[in-house]
């Protein structure tokens, strides 16, 4: 059984651990595209539309300006400009959503996993105790201490990671709306 809460505690670190390189990932990603549609936007707004492609680097917002610049260059019927739109639209969204599902898993998990170690924890004890009955207190509060340190790393896990999620949808869905202002101006 200790094997067991062993890998349980694994689990969680390791959880952690991909769900920590996810979120430093997605918030440098977020910032360099919150930014570039912010420049984006402050370029339309004030009428400067030439100087977009000044603010055009290699990012997900730049990819999907750039697109729809294009797009509008061509003069198509307004059904096959606006699927075209749309379309540049979903990929960019997509993009910038992407492998937020990671941090969503983990935040589900953490505690199933810390849950887990838990009743590992508590099967020990239970051993320990048929083992050395009531003469060794030790090892009773030994295994419940060890259950409550996975109860608390899962939620502790899920808990950080949740925060993150969040900070990362709402960066995105600004950049989403920016990304919004610039199709309707542009």
């Amino acid at each position: 059984m200790e094997l067991l809460h062993q890998i349980s505690f694994g689990m969680m670190i390791l959880a952690g651990i991909i769900a920590l390189v996810v979120s430093i990932e997605r918030v440098i990603f977020s910032s360099v595209n919150l930014v570039r549609s912010k420049q984006v936007l402050v370029s339309v707004n004030s009428g400067e539309s030439h100087q977009i492609e000044d603010h055009l680097k290699n990012d997900a917002v730049s990819h999907m300006v750039a697109e729809i610049i294009k797009i509008k260059a061509q003069n198509l019927n307004p059904n096959v400009y606006q699927d075209r739109i749309e379309a540049a639209y979903l990929e960019a969204k997509d993009v910038l959503c992407s492998r937020l599902w990671i941090l969503d898993t983990v935040v589900t998990a953490a505690p199933l996993m810390g849950l887990l170690g838990t009743i590992f924890g508590i099967v020990d004890t239970f051993l320990a105790l048929s083992k050395s009955g009531m003469s060794d207190p030790s090892s009773v509060s030994s295994g419940i201490g060890t259950a409550l340190y996975a109860t608390a790393l899962g939620i502790s896990i899920a808990l950080l990671c949740l925060l993150i999620f969040n900070f990362l949808n709402d960066r995105n869905e600004r950049i989403i709306e920016n990304l919004k202002m610039f199709i309707l101006r542009a």
